[in-house]
């Protein structure tokens, strides 16, 4: 009974400075220097009647499947073998998907348009990726592959630091893009 005592107010301390007061430090800090990215780097879009709507997050990815939209990566995380045979039948139904999709692209598939991210919800493809859909977006929104691509280079970034990661395309921001949201 003796020890009893001690370990509840060690329990009860500890849980106060750890559960309440380092957490609000935390949140505190992290809302006063990043506020985007505290609140989940959330895209808000005044629209033309002046209310506001929230998109999404540019950290995580929202499945496109419309023509007139730059798709992603395959949502759903995977940790397949490269070579299982069950990791072949998605990549084979995911690019039979994208030739129905866009039957006239005879162009090699980027990997990253059939493969699903480690995540799952991957909100960026390569610039490979997004140049092999031009022709199709430029077609079903009725605006010029130059059009397509400045949108696309806007929406690029680059390698952190100039060397580390590779360039990489939001798909949310894109889209909105495309669809003068931004």
């Amino acid at each position: 009974m003796k020890i009893l005592r001690p370990a509840v107010m060690c329990f009860l301390m500890m849980t106060i400075i750890c559960g309440v007061i380092y957490t609000a430090a935390v949140t505190g800090i992290a809302q006063l220097l990043f506020p985007g990215q505290a609140n989940g780097s959330t895209i808000t879009v005044t629209l033309k009647d002046g209310t506001q709507k929230d998109y999404g997050s540019t950290l995580i990815a929202q499945e496109f499947t419309g023509a007139g939209y730059m798709v992603g990566r395959p949502m759903g995380v995977t940790n397949l073998s490269s070579v299982s045979e069950e990791q072949k039948a998605l990549v084979q139904e995911r690019t039979d998907w994208l030739h129905t999709l866009d039957p006239d692209n005879t162009a090699d598939i980027p990997m990253d348009l059939v493969t699903a991210s480690g995540s799952g919800v991957d909100p960026n493809i390569t610039p490979e990726a997004a140049e092999y859909q031009v022709s199709r977006l430029a077609r079903e929104r009725g605006i010029s592959e130059d059009d397509v691509r400045a949108i696309i280079s806007k929406y690029t970034t680059g390698r952190f630091l100039g060397i580390f990661g590779e360039p990489s395309v939001n798909v949310l921001k894109v889209n909105l893009a495309l669809d003068d949201l931004l």
